[in-house]
């Protein structure tokens, strides 16, 4: 099943959802694998080292350290991989409000990590943004 990629219907269906909790990025050794019982939400292998997304508890029962903690907005409609210009308008509406984001991409939606004690604050833009691009 492809994603929509027309943009006027991918931000005015974007339908962004708080998920529960608070998250983290944390990074191990490039080499490294996650410790055991761990679950995370994503995982990034760079040069640098392996980087964990995951629940901010799970990282402090493990003993990781992080520097950011972030509220995970999930875009509901299924974006297709190759659609242009959803993430430059949602990251400029929320830069417009001074709102930061760091954006990983699944197969069917896009997932996004905001300050988490802002994250209500940024799904009310994304909606705001949602009901002005459906007019």
């Amino acid at each position: 099943m492809s994603g929509e990629s027309d943009l006027r219907k991918l931000l005015s269906g974007m339908r962004p959802e708080l998920n529960e909790g608070r998250y983290v990025f944390c990074t191990l050794p490039v080499d490294a694998e996650p410790p055991t019982g761990l679950a995370p939400v994503a995982t990034v292998r760079e040069a640098e080292g392996l980087t964990l997304v995951l629940r901010q508890e799970e990282a402090d029962a493990a003993g990781l350290s992080y520097s950011y903690t972030a509220g995970w907005i999930t875009l509901r409609i299924h974006s297709a991989l190759d659609a242009v210009g959803l993430t430059g308008a949602f990251a400029a509406a929320l830069a417009a409000h001074g709102l930061s984001c760091n954006v990983i991409a699944g197969y069917h939606h896009d997932h996004l990590f905001v300050a988490a004690d802002r994250a209500a604050e940024a799904v009310s833009v994304l909606e705001e943004l949602a009901t002005r691009s459906a007019e």
